[in-house]
């Protein structure tokens, strides 16, 4: 009734302001008259927004809605990127079980889920009506473009029917040995702290140049030695990702024209520039060698692209739809960047708390590092090859149970071009974002016991037996999971073996405030931190001591 009202008042207003600007002939009457017409834009938008709202509203009652500030501003505010807004997941999750709603302002309409029964019927939804919402993934776009990861309908099938041979097993296998290699850097690196009598060190700088360094090795072939020296490329991906998270928690940063005019924006086009020139030029460069390849394919190839291994962007340049169509240079270069974006983070962040949680539990480790050893044994490299990544059992079992304790990403987001039915008949209007929460998912007490314990025999094949594979979902599911989530797994499980196979590790102490790490406050940004840093103390073993000399 109140907007009903409102509407009233208004329309008198705008009455009430024309009548008055036709009342006038002068100069100042047509301003008056621009200005009413601005005036009238703004009144219908918001009209049409404050409308929108109460039919959300009243679409969501069938959910529980957690406690507001007002019918207008909604949960503003109380969604926190810190370990309070973990924590407040905890309550929701004890509270409401399976789902509540959510929204901010008239803007924005969420419904939150944390429980299987829900997730499943939303992410194993077929892609053709699963459409990726603009509150998350819009932001990205400048520098994603339309890529796999945001692209919908038959736009993305073809991406992702293109795009799924380059993450085949055959391929992968050819990427172990550069894990091995960047592995082996970071390793270095450490061995020259401890012996300049530094134990305590900062897991997630070290870790994130690691995988960046082998992600841009495995996409562009392209040695950055960003582990030893400063890269700008390098700098500016970090740059753009600290940008985008930043920008999302400004509601007034969402819309462009405001800000592209600020500090913040302009940064992000200049890191943008930088990101969009490197890759171009790959991808251009290497167009050419494949065009060339094609025009002399009857003569022997003796160039050096042709000796090496293909990387990501020979793949994908390669690759044809049933038309013979293949990827623009565009399209190429949106990929790639994806490849860069969506694989460095996520894969440091799993590592890291995978370290930090067997520092944490010695018991594990040492069982660990006795399955490397034996697999390893009598080797005369200790390299891990495609072939023993099937035989770390429990070292998988740690890995994954890292993974649901702490997921990279801590929810993903959804929307949908029908309503979705969900159990208890209830369902989520046309056009809602439905924001599916792993991390709500990974510790709900109705679905895992002791949720917030380490313990890595829940994965063990005689204990998941009854579970929902909705249940654990790091790396979603369905039609729209990570397509790239072997290629992370893999370098997970080499990563920590050989980390492993080295070093002893222990809880840390962060320096800043003079505490164990155990009492670390977890970071949810684009992926799970650590307030100040994730610290472990190394120490490095006889094995690794016999190895070197």
């Amino acid at each position: 009734r109140s907007l009903i009202f409102l509407i009233l008042d208004i329309m008198h207003f705008l009455h009430g302001a024309l009548s008055l600007a036709f009342s006038f002939t002068s100069l100042s009457g047509i301003l008056v008259v621009v200005t009413t017409g601005l005036i009238a834009a703004v009144v219908v938008w918001t009209v049409k927004l404050l409308l929108r709202h109460a039919y959300y509203t009243h679409r969501l009652s069938c959910f529980s809605m957690p406690p507001v500030h007002s019918w207008l501003v909604g949960h503003l505010g109380q969604m926190q990127s810190t370990e309070e807004g973990l924590q407040q997941v905890d309550e929701l999750v004890k509270t409401y079980k399976h789902s509540c709603s959510w929204f901010f302002g008239p803007f924005y309409h969420l419904v939150r889920i944390f429980h299987p029964d829900y997730v499943k019927p939303l992410l194993m939804a077929p892609g053709n009506i699963t459409v990726k919402d603009d509150l998350v993934y819009n932001h990205l776009r400048p520098w994603l473009g339309h890529s796999l990861l945001i692209s919908n309908g038959k736009e993305w099938a073809r991406k992702r029917r293109l795009l799924t041979p380059a993450f085949h097993f055959d391929i992968l296998k050819n990427y172990i040995t550069t894990f091995n290699t960047s592995t082996n850097t970071m390793h270095e690196k450490w061995r020259s702290m401890l012996t300049d009598g530094k134990t305590n060190i900062e897991m997630f700088n070290d870790v994130t140049l690691m995988t960046l360094d082998s992600l841009l090795k495995c996409a562009f072939s392209y040695n950055s030695n960003c582990q030893e020296s400063t890269s700008e490329y390098v700098s500016a991906i970090v740059e753009l990702s600290d940008l985008i998270l930043n920008r999302r928690l400004r509601i007034w940063h969402h819309w462009d024209w405001i800000y592209w005019r600020t500090q913040q924006g302009r940064r992000f086009k200049k890191a943008l520039s930088i990101v969009h020139r490197f890759t171009r030029e790959v991808v251009q460069k290497r167009r050419t060698i494949i065009n060339h390849q094609r025009m002399t394919e009857s003569q022997p190839d003796l160039s050096t692209a042709g000796q090496r291994r293909k990387d990501f962007v020979d793949i994908i340049l390669s690759s044809k739809d049933e038309d013979g169509q293949g990827l623009t240079n565009e399209e190429v270069e949106a990929e790639a960047n994806t490849f860069m974006f969506a694989g460095h983070d996520t894969t440091a962040s799993a590592i890291c708390w995978t370290l930090y949680n067997l520092a944490h539990h010695d018991h594990y480790q040492e069982k660990c590092r006795q399955e490397v050893m034996d697999l390893l044994q009598g080797r005369d490299e200790h390299e891990i090859e495609w072939e023993d990544l099937s035989n770390l059992p429990f070292t998988t079992m740690c890995i994954r149970e890292s993974l649901r304790l702490h997921s990279p990403v801590q929810a993903v987001t959804r929307k949908y071009t029908q309503d979705m039915l969900l159990p208890g008949n209830r369902t989520v209007p046309k056009g809602v974002i439905c924001l599916v929460s792993l991390y709500g998912t990974h510790h709900n007490p109705a679905v895992w016991s002791n949720p917030h314990e380490f313990y890595p025999l829940r994965f063990d094949p005689n204990n998941t037996s009854g579970r929902s594979a909705s249940a654990f979902i790091p790396f979603s599911a369905g039609p729209r999971n990570c397509i790239g989530q072997k290629f992370a797994l893999a370098e997970l499980r080499v990563v920590v073996a050989l980390t492993l196979l080295r070093f002893h590790l222990a809880p840390g102490v962060n320096p800043e405030v003079g505490s164990i790490s155990g009492d670390v406050r977890r970071l949810p940004q684009l992926v799970l931190r650590a307030e100040g840093g994730l610290w472990l103390q190394l120490e490095p073993l006889k094995l690794e001591e016999n190895e070197s000399e």
